[in-house]
């Protein structure tokens, strides 16, 4: 068997709505091509990975990948065309070809295998999955026409896996352009194919939910085993806003670590400090010098609208949720290799009555952080989402909220301490939910 895998990548982005196409994204700091394209390369049975994608695109991809084994071909204007053009470059002597979708980033090395695995036996294979909605059969959009048995009725997702002369004929004979599943071509043939499962991980990432629901998928597969963690032993971390609630509870464990946390807010025992004086703020990380990562856990809510809030406490509200942030960033020193990580709010996706400029000022942050992430590609560089806490701060504004309905803050800090055991995670939105 001499077989090559075409990853098709040509797509312009239209449905994703970004002038980026979604392949060339950044995924927890790596573009999501990448992430597609290294789960393939371990497998010594491709002979060939080829890599179908935009004219636009070519020359930046070639500077990006080094295996001598890949090769970057123009695509087409459709699927199906980029899919033919694949074929064509592989030539005659392949016997048989595995064909993905690059913005599938968390197909397994099982779900490759399993496909492999059956070419042995059949010269056409699918990946599926049972669907767990009710399937809804409609000639118009508007009206209903029947609703089968959905668990005769499987979700198809790639790698799609063929015969060479199969595939290729199914292709030459095709009759509708538009056609973007390869396995339907094989079925015009009157020819059968193979199912293997595949897994509801395995989404396309087709829009921006798709992209955030990623972001979660990533940190769940970088998230280390025991045996995996690094030790933060000797390791110097400073936690903005540490006096209390998660920065508290995070120096606790980080002492538990036997690493060093310095607690930098005005309150602090032994670093005092005004962080939204940037000139105080770059003297004191100036005293501290290189450290492997900064924490900043600082922020101030207080309920009151927008119309009535002063102008000194609008500066205040943005100058301790933002502005603080942004000097912390900026003067630390932080080692190579090293992490910065953010506490935004669940208030960051929507504006919330009473704390409109809190809940701005964590989408800023969230943002703020994806780009300091790609201008920073030496660091480690993530923001952590919590769900509802019950920080003093919470509880203060919300004092007849249900306590079990709450996230401890222990439970948070124990989500940043495992980001920080870990290495390759960057430009990540984390949440942490109560369990």
């Amino acid at each position: 068997m001499r077989i090559k895998a075409i990853l098709l990548m040509s797509g312009t982005g239209e449905r994703f709505g970004s002038s980026t196409p979604k392949q060339f994204l950044n995924l927890s700091g790596k573009k999501l091509y990448l992430h597609t394209l290294e789960t393939f390369l371990p497998f010594p049975e491709f002979e060939e990975i080829l890599l179908v994608c935009h004219k636009e695109h070519i020359d930046q991809v070639k500077q990006e990948v080094s295996d001598p084994r890949i090769r970057v071909i123009e695509g087409g204007h459709t699927r199906q065309d980029s899919s033919y053009r694949g074929l064509l470059a592989c030539g005659p002597e392949t016997t048989h070809v595995v064909i993905h979708d690059a913005a599938r980033p968390f197909v397994s090395q099982k779900i490759i295998q399993d496909n492999l695995d059956a070419l042995k036996k059949h010269d056409a294979v699918d990946t599926c999955i049972p669907s767990a909605d009710t399937i809804v059969h409609a000639e118009t959009f508007d009206t209903i026409t029947s609703i089968p048995n959905r668990a005769k009725y499987l979700r198809g997702q790639t790698p799609q896996s063929f015969s060479y002369p199969l595939i290729l004929e199914a292709h030459e004979k095709v009759t509708d352009q538009n056609t973007s599943d390869d396995c339907r071509l094989i079925l015009n043939l009157n020819k059968q194919v193979h199912i293997v499962p595949g897994s509801e991980d395995n989404i396309k990432i087709t829009n921006e939910l798709d992209l955030f629901l990623a972001e979660q998928l990533m940190h769940r597969k970088n998230k280390p085993s025991r045996k995996e963690t690094l030790s933060l032993k000797g390791k110097t971390f400073a936690i903005t806003g540490g006096t209390g609630g998660i920065g508290s509870a995070l120096a606790k464990l980080l002492k538990q670590e036997g690493a060093h946390p310095l607690i930098l807010s005005k309150s602090s025992q032994s670093h005092p400090i005004d962080l939204t004086d940037y000139d105080a703020t770059e003297t004191l990380f100036e005293k501290l010098g290189p450290i492997d990562g900064l924490i900043n856990c600082v922020g101030y809510l207080s309920l009151k609208p927008f119309h009535a809030l002063s102008s000194k406490e609008i500066d205040h509200i943005i100058n301790t949720n933002l502005h603080s942030l942004l000097y912390s960033c900026r003067a630390a020193h932080i080692k190579p290799g090293g992490h910065i990580i953010n506490l935004s709010s669940s208030s960051f996706s929507r504006g919330r009555k009473s704390y409109t400029l809190y809940s701005s000022a964590k989408a800023a942050i969230v943002n703020f952080t994806q780009g300091l992430a790609e201008e920073c590609p030496d660091l480690h560089i993530n923001t952590i989402v919590p769900q509802r806490t019950a920080t003093p701060m919470r509880t203060s504004n919300f004092p007849d909220e249900e306590p079990s309905s709450l996230l401890s803050p222990i439970e948070v800090a124990k989500e940043i301490l495992s980001l920080l055991k870990q290495k390759g995670t960057t430009a990540s939105l984390l949440e942490v939910r109560k369990k």
